[in-house]
């Protein structure tokens, strides 16, 4: 019995010792990245504030409340910048990891999922920061109370910025997952198809919860997601459902 035990608890070892090993590889490229961009933390905060910079009144800047804001806000955004510069060497690693656990087929399908997931979640955060944002910031500098001074504390203008980022990362990711669901089998096309309606109330609800309250950031999240659906609509036709594998099993398994 206790050779048994062993015998199950060494391959589990191997493991957790592959995914410390992987873990410390990606830390380590967000940590390169990181101190190879802290130079520029000050440019890299100037080109995420552009947006509502723009968009403040003449003569008003934003404000830092906390007497240490002005030194971590800069560090924190390039530590995001980092995050993401390195996000190719990161989803390598976590290739690396769970590769030996794919079937073949499984291995054909990781990679241009990750690349396309990838490019969209980028893409969203470029339309938000582009078409959105410029938007958004007009339109609340322009309702802004007379004798009201719109003067933002960086830390919580850092904070709406990052939520809008995932938001709409996220949402550009609807193809994917759509294509994902439909390569899978576990929903054809046709109750893809069905389910328009639902996505698009859906879509609004997203967007309503998601963005400020302000109709013109609700319709600049809602639409693409809904644009973004038919797409993965569309991309479902050139999809088959993956067979059932029928080769052996994936190596390294016990």
């Amino acid at each position: 019995m206790s050779e048994e035990l062993q015998q199950n608890t060494q391959p589990l070892i191997e493991h957790l010792l592959e995914l410390r090993r992987r873990t410390v590889w990606a830390a380590a490229g967000i940590l390169v990245c990181f101190l190879g961009l802290m130079p520029f933390a000050q440019e890299l905060y100037s080109f995420a504030a552009k947006p509502l910079m723009a968009s403040l009144p003449k003569d008003t800047s934003m404000i830092a409340t906390d007497v240490i804001a002005p030194f971590f806000v800069p560090v924190k955004v390039t530590l995001m910048a980092a995050f993401l510069l390195s996000l190719p060497h990161t989803l390598y690693q976590v290739w690396a990891f769970v590769a030996p656990a794919l079937y073949q087929n499984e291995k054909r399908l990781i990679t241009p999922l990750v690349l396309s997931s990838l490019t969209l979640f980028v893409c969203g955060m470029a339309f938000a920061y582009y078409l959105v944002f410029p938007v958004m910031f007009q339109f609340l500098a322009g309702v802004t109370p007379s004798g009201v001074s719109m003067a933002t504390d960086i830390d919580k203008y850092l904070s709406f910025i990052l939520g809008m980022f995932v938001a709409f990362g996220m949402t550009f990711e609807v193809p994917v997952v759509v294509v994902l669901l439909a390569r899978m089998g576990i929903v054809s096309p046709e109750q893809l198809k069905a389910a328009r309606p639902y996505v698009i109330v859906g879509a609004f609800v997203i967007a309503a919860v998601v963005t400020p309250p302000d109709v013109i950031s609700q319709i600049l999240l809602a639409v693409p997601l809904i644009v973004l659906y038919e797409a993965g609509l569309q991309c479902c036709r050139f999809v088959k459902p993956v067979e059932k594998e029928t080769d052996a099993p994936p190596e390294n398994q016990p």
